[in-house]
């Protein structure tokens, strides 16, 4: 029975995440509900992704939605703020974490009402200061901790005037290289429980095929709502945790 929960809240949670990013709003309590220790459900959260969001990454490219020659830089910078916010995560207390996503969400959230920009842009992403600094930051968030990461890089996306769909498969590359390099901190740790892990990647496999079909279908006008709403129910979960 808790394979087929597993399976299932990778469906979900994956979908969603690749629309909109907060995945984690789902699993994460889920597995922790569960009765999964706090270490292991964030292992198997980032081994699920690595898989998971290269297959829909995959699919973009092979559908030419997005381009390496454009975005094989991503790979790097995200591997590197993955591996080093993975190592660090031990020695960051607690209540600042809390205090440094609620504070990124806030901003972020705040930021979306202020211009016109919004995903129906045609610039292409370049290896420049604030896209790279932007994706490493989030990057070494992720491997910290990660719920709201993939709704952060969108915002950064929306900031930078990168098409939706596009935006979706950059971040889908991001997350795969910064998940990567959690993946590996944790698997060395000996945080995984393998057979719990295995049935969420098989359903965040589906769920990442399912939300990136879904996403091409997408009105960018829809987007900004649904990624304000996701990070309104991102910082109610944060703050919901803190209190009780």
């Amino acid at each position: 029975m808790d394979y087929i929960f597993m399976f299932f809240l990778g469906v979900i949670a994956t979908t969603l995440g690749t629309l909109a990013g907060g995945g984690g709003l789902i699993s994460l309590p889920a597995m922790l509900l569960l009765g999964l220790p706090v270490h292991s459900a964030i292992g198997a959260n980032k081994v699920s992704n690595t898989v998971s969001s290269f297959s829909s990454f995959y699919y973009l490219i092979r559908k030419k939605k997005i381009s390496l020659k454009e975005s094989y830089w991503i790979v790097p910078v995200s591997l590197m703020g993955g591996v080093a916010g993975g190592f660090i995560a031990s020695s960051i207390p607690e209540d600042q974490m809390y205090i440094l996503v609620s504070f990124l969400l806030i901003a972020a959230f705040f930021t979306s009402f202020i211009g016109k920009k919004g995903f129906a842009g045609e610039s292409r992403l370049m290896f420049k200061p604030k896209s790279a600094g932007g994706l490493f930051g989030i990057g070494m968030y992720d491997g910290l901790f990660g719920p709201g990461q993939g709704t952060l890089m969108l915002f950064l996306f929306s900031y930078l005037d990168i098409a939706y769909i596009r935006a979706v498969g950059f971040v889908r590359l991001a997350t795969f290289s910064s998940c990567l390099g959690a993946a590996v901190t944790y698997t060395l740790a000996g945080h995984i429980i393998w057979p719990l892990t295995l049935a969420l990647m098989a359903g965040s496999v589906t769920g990442a095929q399912a939300g990136v079909r879904i996403a091409e279908k997408l009105n960018p006008k829809f987007v900004k709502p649904l990624l304000r709403a996701v990070t309104v129910l991102l910082i109610a979960q944060i703050l919901f945790t803190r209190v009780f």
